[in-house]
């Protein structure tokens, strides 16, 4: 596996920009959907809040490339993205035709897990705007070419099962990118309820094989790349070591895939909704990086995977190592899991400390 080649942050617009679906997530608190009253208002989306965080928390500038039916929901979506400091030049608004018969914003309900209870979401996503992009609608030879440009692009799994047509915007984007000399990482997600109306498992394997082809970065997990990519290593069985098996998994598929310089995932152990045991993997450079898995409280876990990857990428655009990056992610994805909401709320410092081991005693 060869090192990543990072562009110089100087020669870009930006640090790294995200492809994918931003929703209104409407939040219950501590209650249920099926009974609540109110909802507390927040946006998030699987490739957006990599975005997110690598500008909240660690100061990166970052851009979403999206789209949106233009009302005042959409309006509101880009409310919040712009207060978390994420450019919205490079959001596609489309015409709304009063009701969302043909278009509109995606809505997801989510609500905490606690004990055992697990976390539970509902996703409203049909026919939004996003869903109906098609190759040529985003400049993608523009986006990454000489006057604009970007050190990394991320998207992933669940932007490439919005509809049929929205992974070749995820080729596109990927091929343009390669071509610039960006770093691209793609989060091997799959939601079988996403696929189903559009060819199901068998063309979310056909869809994904490809686009692995086309990533430097993957994130992803065994159970992933046995369901996904059909990569089941010799030694992967239920009875051997959960780490074995995971590096017989990255090795396997960084030898069907040799575009690939980084293959990672985090390492979770559910004891209940509200208590979990947090790690993180990675296969870099052939050899086998490990933060291993500790005991965390969970307030709210959707989204810690995004905060791990984000923490991972903004040590690697900051020339760290792979175990300080790796170590960053495990952190940055801890804290994000302590608060409401898909995206970190976490600061720099915070992570830095939960990094070098601190407790939780009050800060002053």
């Amino acid at each position: 596996m060869e090192a990543l080649s990072i562009r110089k942050t100087e020669d870009v617009r930006w640090d790294a920009i995200s492809l994918g679906e931003v929703m209104l997530r409407l939040d219950p608190g501590e209650g249920r959907i099926h009974t609540a009253r109110q909802f507390a208002a927040w946006e998030g989306g699987g490739e957006y809040n990599v975005a997110r965080g690598l500008r909240r928390c660690f100061g990166l500038r970052t851009a979403i490339v999206t789209a949106f039916a233009d009302n005042p929901i959409g309006r509101l979506i880009e409310d919040f993205i712009l207060q978390g400091g994420v450019d919205t030049s490079l959001i596609r608004w489309v015409d709304y035709d009063g009701i969302g018969r043909t278009v509109r914003n995606g809505l997801n309900f989510v609500e905490r897990g606690f004990g055992i209870r697990a976390a539970a979401g509902c996703s409203d996503r049909g026919h939004t705007a996003i869903s109906q992009v098609k190759p040529g609608d985003f400049d993608f030879s523009n986006i990454f070419g000489a006057k604009n440009g970007a050190r990394w692009l991320h998207t992933g799994g669940i932007f490439a099962a919005l509809s049929s047509s929205t992974p070749e915007v995820a080729f596109e984007a990927l091929d343009a990118a390669r071509a610039a000399g960006t770093i691209t990482s793609f989060d091997l997600n799959y939601r079988e309820s996403l696929w189903k109306s559009i060819g199901g498992t068998a063309k979310a394997q056909e869809v994904y094989r490809a686009l692995v082809g086309k990533v430097d970065v993957l994130f992803g997990n065994e159970e992933a790349f046995a369901s996904m990519l059909g990569i089941r290593p010799d030694g992967g069985d239920a009875e051997t070591d959960h780490l074995v098996r995971n590096e017989n998994a990255f090795r396997a598929v960084a030898a069907a895939y040799p575009n690939l310089k980084l293959v990672t995932t985090t390492l979770r152990a559910t004891h209940s909704a509200s208590r979990n045991a947090w790690g993180g993997l990675a296969l870099y450079q052939d050899e086998m990086v490990l933060v291993p898995l500790q005991e965390v409280e969970i307030l709210d876990r959707v989204g810690g995977g995004d905060s791990f990857a984000s923490g991972l990428i903004y040590g690697l655009l900051k020339g760290e190592s792979i175990q300080w990056a790796l170590e960053c992610g495990v952190a940055h994805g801890a804290l994000a899991m302590t608060t409401p909401g898909d995206n970190s709320m976490a600061t720099l410092a915070e992570v830095r400390r939960v990094m070098q081991g601190s407790s939780a005693y009050i800060i002053r």
